[in-house]
């Protein structure tokens, strides 16, 4: 199982942190990964607590030294602005075994790492947030998660009224903003190298008081900062690019449980697609059936 983030400990951990770690974990998340490459002191007064909760802080991360949370900063930062020829393997040639076994087992492997990292409670939330029919839904996603934004929207719009997928350009997303309110939900999908303009209409939907859902790979987009949920999705394969697969996982995961919390609902909703009334479709079968059946007779 590849190391969680940083940013990722802060947000399982919160339960637990006193109020005065809880202030340096929000203050952290507030300026990622910036604030903790600070020195000790800088971050106590920026975060309004003293060096020592900063210490303690640290240490109830899981981490031995100052300087070992700075280090572990550090490795996330260069593994979040990658491009895809740093994360070509050196030497292609030598590996053992077929290539494609080996691949969907990396993918396996992200999906057991995803499913062990994503807290259940935090799944619990997001999944009865989606299905809230009295929330209007946003969904947004980037370059390349685009197609994963649409694929989740595409589904939920059966199953509840008041779904969008908004425009992948920013100037559209930008109109389109001015329909979010107080009470819906925006569910972004953001992984490296991360968008600015997400970030900036995440900060936006937050500002018009929108509850943020983000789905995002292990080292966490700056969107988090705005998020109230987080999802950390495993994308390295170990190649030149990284993989969208857990994403599409967990959207069938969510879907399959929004469903669930509201069957009767979705139910007659998906009849009503697929043009079959809810208590005769059977009935109305049989009967054309027995209909041609006489006449042939």
């Amino acid at each position: 199982m590849a190391q969680a983030s940083v940013e990722t400990k802060v947000h399982s951990a919160m339960a637990r942190f006193t109020s005065a770690e809880a202030r340096a974990a929000r203050a952290l998340l507030g300026d990622y990964p910036t604030l903790g490459l600070a020195p000790v002191a800088e971050f106590a007064t920026r975060s309004r607590t003293s060096a020592a909760t900063v210490l303690r802080f640290v240490a109830q991360l899981g981490y031995a030294s100052y300087p070992d949370f700075q280090r572990r900063l550090r490795e996330e930062l260069s593994e979040r602005i990658k491009t895809p020829l740093e994360k070509t393997p050196a030497s292609t040639s030598k590996r053992c075994g077929a290539f494609l076994p080996r691949f969907t087992a990396k993918l396996v492997e992200n999906l057991n790492d995803t499913v062990m990292r994503v807290p259940q409670a935090e799944f619990e939330a997001v999944c009865a947030l989606i299905a809230d029919r009295r929330r209007n839904l946003h969904v947004v996603g980037g370059r390349f998660t685009d197609s994963v934004a649409a694929y989740l929207a595409a589904h939920l719009r059966i199953v509840r009224p008041g779904v969008r997928k908004l425009e992948e350009r920013p100037a559209s997303r930008a109109d389109q903003q001015l329909d979010i309110g107080a009470r819906d939900t925006v569910v972004m999908f953001d992984i490296r190298r991360y968008d600015p303009d997400l970030e900036r209409f995440a900060a936006a939907a937050r500002k018009r008081r929108a509850t943020v859902v983000l789905l995002t790979d292990i080292w966490i987009s700056p969107v988090a900062r705005h998020a109230r949920h987080v999802l950390p999705c495993a994308i390295e394969t170990g190649s030149t690019w990284d993989s969208s697969a857990v994403l599409f996982a967990m959207c069938e995961a969510m879907i399959a449980r929004a469903t669930e919390a509201d069957w009767n609902a979705a139910k007659s909703r998906i009849e009503s697609a697929e043009g079959v009334s809810p208590t005769s479709g059977d009935a109305k079968s049989k009967k054309r059936l027995s209909a041609r059946s006489r006449g042939r007779s």
